[in-house]
């Protein structure tokens, strides 16, 4: 811990304020921890771009500062990485989801990321059904379905005959974090960022890493 600590105060750059000097330490002990290839169409620093850029909500210079990049530098990857979730590798997607218009949103966003709708459910017993018939390699499920039902109950049916990656896009995500049950890798919480979105789907589908 004390050896930590020591590289992490002596960054290269004194003058980042110590957020970023947090996060420019993970950074280089990640990249020196991780094969420096693609995965998928994502570099590791495509994927470490984005998720300051999009999930810890840096600006694209404090991002590049983060990354020992020029900003101009940063701004061709970050494009390059947008370009990656596009093209990241296609799979189905069931959409459980009560709401109509997020619904929309949610199937609007999926089909930019190059992915194909399996289905959308607003019920747990559509869930369950549009599920089983079509088998999707990946679930994005609200929890409250209203009178339809609960989608967690519905995701824990369809997980008991298929291994599905699931995210959860809730207002409540208090309800998934008890400690009763195993924790979903992904939770996106409403209202959501469509690049946050998206990277999680990208993740979830690629089975990429996360920043640390």
């Amino acid at each position: 811990m004390a050896e930590s600590l020591r590289e992490l105060i002596a960054v290269d750059d004194p003058t980042l304020r110590p957020r970023l000097r947090l996060y420019q330490w993970i950074s280089r002990h990640y990249m020196s921890s991780t094969a420096q290839c693609a995965t998928g169409e994502l570099t590791v620093l495509d994927r470490q771009l984005l998720l300051l850029t999009a999930l810890e909500e840096l600006s694209l210079a404090d991002a590049a500062r983060v990354l020992g990049l020029d900003e101009d530098t940063a701004r061709v990857t970050l494009e390059h990485a947008y370009s990656g979730l596009r093209s990241c590798a296609q799979t189905n997607v069931l959409i459980i989801e009560d709401e109509p218009i997020i619904a929309m949103d949610i199937e609007e966003l999926v089909h930019k990321c190059g992915h194909r709708i399996a289905g959308v459910a607003a019920t747990e017993k559509e869930a369950i059904e549009i599920a089983t018939r079509t088998r999707p390699g990946l679930i994005l499920a609200d929890i409250n379905l209203g009178a339809g039902g609960d989608g967690m109950a519905a995701v824990s049916q369809i997980l008991q005959q298929q291994n599905i990656p699931v995210i959860f896009v809730t207002a409540y995500p208090e309800r998934l974090l008890t400690g009763e049950r195993i924790e979903p890798a992904f939770v996106i919480t409403k209202p959501f960022e469509p690049l946050t979105l998206a990277i999680a789907t990208y993740q979830a589908v690629s089975g990429g890493l996360p920043l640390s």
